[in-house]
């Protein structure tokens, strides 16, 4: 999982059941439900008991079972809400277990969306999958799954597999306004990766050059946007499968981009699912793009779901390998410069996490950037140490040993240890026991790169007088240095006057370096008037987040311009969070007249950004605006209140805050207490408990 928003797997102890206990397959038929946002189906579980055991157990969160059969025979069980627990009708050796259920998940299983727009997907990540398929939690129970889903034939529906293609029939009885969907695994694997997305998709196919389908999924709305937001895709997986050493594990890879995901992306076997945000076009693809999270995801296809770490505290063998193998890939893309900085950026946050962290890697509360960023860092220092060509046989021997199979941290270390004399038992101590971060290391490994040593030269001038660094200054602005040095030079001289920096920020400005033309917009709050016209180029950057600093500082500062700062900015949309539109009609509504035809046009529009038809991000951006603007219109407090129910929890989170610093604010309690009458019963209960906050 990437690392951009950090979930720990909560992983479980190796439980007695697998002991004596071997699942083998799995083949389910499904039928979720969109109007009631439920689930049922048929399950059959083929298994092997090895040893005596007094009872057997799936785990199913709040399912209810009927027609359980075991070889054939209708059998007793319990259902605790947490677990279907068997204990007759199994014998030795080989044996068959079946039955139906049906379930409303509270988590797991999204409903998202209305109409044509609904989307319906799955974050199954540690030991969620038990909400709306019965399986496993336990990571160590692999399984291989065949999985047919039955839904509206008008959507598209994905699974985990190779696709077996559709019929109309739904448990062989026709059914002609559904389809069922076949999905087929070859090989086993933990249950937390078994995924659904269904939704309004088309696809393109490229085939990677080992011969690997790569399906690349996205909404028709979003075609013109496949070229950005899957730019090097092929290039990655390429790379990554002979940078690994070992063939792709399974028969396909897809993506599929779903809305309000609730993290980055998720690397379900075969098919990653990844947020609606990184679908984008050129300019989105300059501010935040999907190519890291792409390589991470793809990565863990081998590093997560091919081998899987036995618990919790060997999480690192799993994300620390995505990680560095998604630098490695940035490397490959955008060169030696790019990923010592990346390291560098990343050394700087675990440098400052150490004074307050203690937890070190192998423990499984460690924090997430001790999973990734610094798991990463170590797999580095190995690779340094021992040299790329031992790194890589032993990464090959390790996968090829594991394949399938669940591991922890000595494993790994075996493989290095059998191909070099490098000292694992120090290593591990210092990188994996330790919660320090052994800086002088780090630093002397940075200081291998060119751009990275220039880097900590420009850092050196801090504190010397302007006059006595602007040559050096100068000469690096007009270099073809990476764009990091001189966003560095821009940063560090933020407080110096503007006549005397004038000329370096008009170089700055000539690099055409989106990130260096960036750092100038953060810098200038105060934007002189000999500045303006070099300034207002900035808007016509290929970058929505330069767009943004530059519009709001020029709006600013100078209001006899606001017009034309408007007229500008009047068909701006943004990313997928509509910011710039957003921005538009803020400044717009602000600006001008609320009697006016076009106020209440836009102020309509803006309301509408913070209803249930819309994502979150749209949804929050506007709810900030609308709120500012008016915040008694009770149509976005109705919002408001809604989106207290929203799956996704950064959404609940800023909705609750939100409205308790209304109930501060006169006027409001009795606005919410009135709105309470007109709510539904989930929403209903959500506003009481803020109601009766103290």
């Amino acid at each position: 999982m990437n690392k951009l928003f950090f979930l720990l797997i909560p992983f479980f102890s190796l439980a007695q059941q697998i002991t004596k206990v071997d699942f083998i397959t799995c083949s389910a038929f499904v039928a979720p439900h969109f109007e009631t946002k439920s689930i049922d189906g048929t399950v059959v579980y083929k298994f092997k008991v090895l040893s005596e055991i007094d009872s057997i157990r799936i785990d199913a969160k709040n399912m209810y079972f009927s027609e359980v059969t075991i070889n054939g025979t209708p059998v007793n069980y319990k259902n605790n809400k947490k677990e279907l627990i068997l204990f007759e009708g199994y014998k030795k050796g080989a044996n068959e277990v079946s039955f139906s259920y049906k379930a409303m998940p509270k988590q797991t299983l999204y409903f998202i969306g209305l109409g044509k727009g609904q989307q319906i997907w799955t974050q199954g990540q540690g030991k969620y999958t038990s909400n709306w398929l019965p399986s496993f939690d336990d990571v160590n129970e692999k399984v291989i799954f065949k999985i047919s889903i039955n839904y509206d034939k008008n959507f598209k529906v994905i699974s985990n597999g190779e696709y077996k293609g559709r019929d109309s029939k739904c448990n062989g009885i026709p059914n002609y306004n559904n389809s069922t969907w076949n999905f087929e695994m070859k090989k086993p694997m933990s249950s937390y990766l078994m995924m659904l997305a269904i939704g309004d998709f088309d696809h393109q196919t490229q085939t990677s050059a080992s011969g690997i389908p790569l399906e690349m999924y996205y909404q028709p709305k979003d075609a013109a946007k496949f070229d950005y937001t899957y730019k090097d895709s092929k290039t990655i997986f390429d790379f990554l499968e002979k940078e690994i050493g070992v063939k792709y594990p399974w028969k396909i890879y897809r993506q599929i981009p779903v809305e309000d995901f609730l993290y980055a992306g998720m690397e379900n076997t075969t098919s990653t699912i990844f947020a609606q945000d990184f679908v984008v076009d050129e300019s989105g693809f300059n501010d935040r793009n999907y190519l890291n999270v792409n390589a991470h995801e793809l990565a863990h296809q081998w590093f997560g779901d091919m081998v899987t770490a036995k618990s919790g505290k060997h999480h690192w063998l799993q994300e620390g390998f995505a990680t560095y193998y998604a630098l490695l890939a940035e490397r490959k893309i955008f060169g030696d410069d790019y990923f010592y900085y990346a390291l560098y950026k990343n050394s700087m946050l675990l440098r400052r996490e150490a004074k307050t962290d203690t937890i070190p890697i192998l423990n499984e509360k460690a924090s997430s950037y001790s999973f990734y960023q610094k798991g990463a860092w170590a797999l580095f220092v190995i690779q340094e140490s021992i040299g790329e060509k031992n790194f890589k046989k032993a990464v090959k021997n390790y996968l090829k040993k594991y394949q399938f199979k669940n591991v922890e941290t000595a494993d790994f270390l075996n493989e290095i240890a059998a191909v070099s004399d490098f000292d694992i038992v120090k290593f591990q101590k210092e990188w994996l026991e330790e919660y320090r971060f052994p800086t002088d290391q780090v630093t002397n490994l940075l200081k291998k790169n060119d751009c990275l040593r220039t880097l900590f030269e420009i850092q050196a001038q801090k504190n010397q007088p302007f006059a006595d660094k602007e040559a050096f200054f100068t000469a690096v602005l007009k270099s073809n240095g990476f764009y990091a040095l001189k966003k560095e030079i821009i940063n560090q001289i933020k407080e110096v006057p503007f006549i005397e920096k004038e000329a370096l920020l008009r170089l700055a400005m000539h690099t055409n370096d989106i990130e260096v033309r960036q750092s100038v917009a953060e810098t200038m709050t105060t934007i002189p008037a000999s500045f303006l016209l070099e300034y207002e180029t900035l808007l016509d950057d290929t970058s929505y987040d330069t767009k943004e600093i530059a519009f709001t500082n020029l709006y600013k500062n100078f209001p006899e311009n606001r017009f034309k700062y408007l007229e500008i900015a009047k068909n701006w949309v943004g990313k997928n969070d509509k910011g710039l539109r957003i921005l538009f009609l803020s400044y717009y509504l602000e600006y001008n007249n609320a009697t006016t035809s076009q106020y209440s046009q836009y102020y309509f529009e803006l309301v509408e950004y913070t209803s249930p038809k819309y994502e979150s991000s749209i949804r929050q951006n506007a709810f900030e605006s609308a709120l500012y603007l008016e915040p008694k219109n009770l149509k976005v407090l109705k919002n408001l209140v809604n989106a207290t129910t929203h799956p996704k929890w950064q959404l609940v989170r800023f909705a609750r805050d939100s409205i308790r610093t209304l109930l501060k604010k006169e006027g409001f309690r009795e606005l919410f207490a009135a709105i309470l009458l007109e709510v539904s019963e989930a929403e209903k209960f959500q506003l009481q408990r803020l109601l009766e906050e103290k």
